[in-house]
């Protein structure tokens, strides 16, 4: 046996020794590779924001490659269905056993919140694509933000609206903390302009029925409604809002564009028609980039990319020219340096990261509904440059 033994051993060696390289490839892969945890909500009440970020970080590794600074790219897809607990289990098996270099996507606030410690905790960057309230990147040193914040359009919308001939207005905001930031902001920029809110109302995050809540916006005779809900849920409000024929009441629609988001509008019906958001981004954006990016999107996914899609494009994009800037080292102090202050043309137009608060820095338009072409666009009517959180900078 012990001859036996040893016989085996000395083949063994013998083996090795003919093919050198043949005991390092799998370790020496395994190092190369880059591994991305993005948890999304792909189901529930968020799955349209998932699946748009999914679709373009799909597009976007098609048309760069997967492979950055000599360096393999994998994404792990995990659903957390929007739930925090589900965020924060995910986010720690990821890092403790698929031992991703990223944590990305968070469809929600609640689920980029549940995971900040765990990054913080693992030195690695969590990039926020979607979730859009102020206080986030200041929950950990290593989360970097590539959507927005809600504080950036909603008072830009507010300024907009107190200056346009609107003296009274309803609010309709759901009831978590990105629709806590959009209803003050707006509240603090309309009512500094003149503007009076005659009605305020909260609607449950999960599943809600506007329809009794219309009744009150109706009721309470404003000049224009302010809307927060977040992304997918526009196209069931818009079509509860027609129902209760506040589309022939008079009583416009703003708000941010949530709302208004583009791969759902074509269900909305004229309805929807007229009404006027500011955001930071519209399908419709007259740039050739973004021509080019609608287009491929299309071709890829049969329907027309949103805001939640460009978000995704864009944090991919940090992710890779993060780690060109690293030459592919993936220390997350060092990858998070090198997001800061990164400046890029993106679908959206021109974008930064402000390196003090490593959130994104972004052209808010003005938009209007509009049919063109016999699809329904926001068409964007006016441009506010380069702006910073307000949530951060008045702090």
């Amino acid at each position: 046996m012990i001859d036996f033994n040893r016989r085996r051993m000395l083949l063994w060696a013998a083996t090795a020794a003919a093919l050198p390289g043949l005991c390092a490839v799998s370790p020496a892969r395994a190092e190369d590779t880059v591994k991305i945890g993005l948890i999304l909500p792909m189901t529930g009440g968020q799955a349209s924001t998932g699946k748009q970020i999914d679709n373009a970080i799909k597009l976007y590794m098609q048309q760069k490659g997967d492979t950055v600074a000599g360096r393999k790219i994998e994404i792990i897809l995990k659903d957390d269905a929007a739930v925090p607990d589900n965020t924060k289990r995910l986010a720690q098996e990821l890092i403790v056993n698929d031992k991703v270099n990223f944590i990305a996507g968070f469809g929600v606030t609640p689920a980029a919140l549940a995971a900040a410690p765990l990054a913080t905790q693992a030195k690695i960057p969590e990039i926020v694509m979607a979730a859009g309230t102020s206080i986030i990147t200041e929950r950990s040193p290593y989360i970097v933000r590539t959507s927005f914040t809600l504080a950036q359009s909603s008072t830009i919308i507010g300024d907009w609206a107190a200056k346009n001939g609107i003296k009274k207005v309803a609010t309709l905001t759901s009831d978590y903390a990105p629709g806590n930031d959009a209803l003050n902001f707006f509240k603090q920029h309309f009512t500094a302009g003149g503007g009076e809110i005659v009605e305020e109302v909260k609607v449950p995050l999960a599943n809600p029925d506007f329809a009794p809540f219309l009744q009150r916006m109706k009721d309470s005779k404003p000049d224009a409604m302010f809307v927060f809900v977040p992304a997918g849920q526009g196209g069931n409000f818009m079509k509860q809002y027609a129902e209760r024929g506040l589309d022939k009441s008079g009583i416009k629609v703003i708000g941010p564009g949530d709302v208004m988001d583009d791969d759902l509008l074509n269900n909305m019906g004229d309805a929807a028609l007229g009404v006027v958001t500011a955001h930071l981004y519209s399908a419709a954006h007259p740039s050739q980039m973004n021509k080019d990016f609608v287009a491929a999107y299309k071709k890829a996914f049969s329907n027309r990319p949103g805001f939640m899609a460009v978000s995704g494009y864009d944090g991919i994009h940090l992710i890779y020219e993060a780690l060109k800037k690293t030459g592919g080292d993936t220390n997350g102090d060092k990858l998070v340096d090198a997001m800061k202050g990164m400046k890029w043309e993106s679908p959206r137009g021109p974008i930064s990261i402000d390196p003090e608060t490593r959130d994104i820095v972004q052209n808010i338009y003005i938009r209007k509904l509009e049919k063109v072409d016999g699809e329904l666009y926001n068409v964007e009517f006016e441009t506010f440059e380069a702006v910073k959180d307000p949530g951060k900078t008045k702090k």
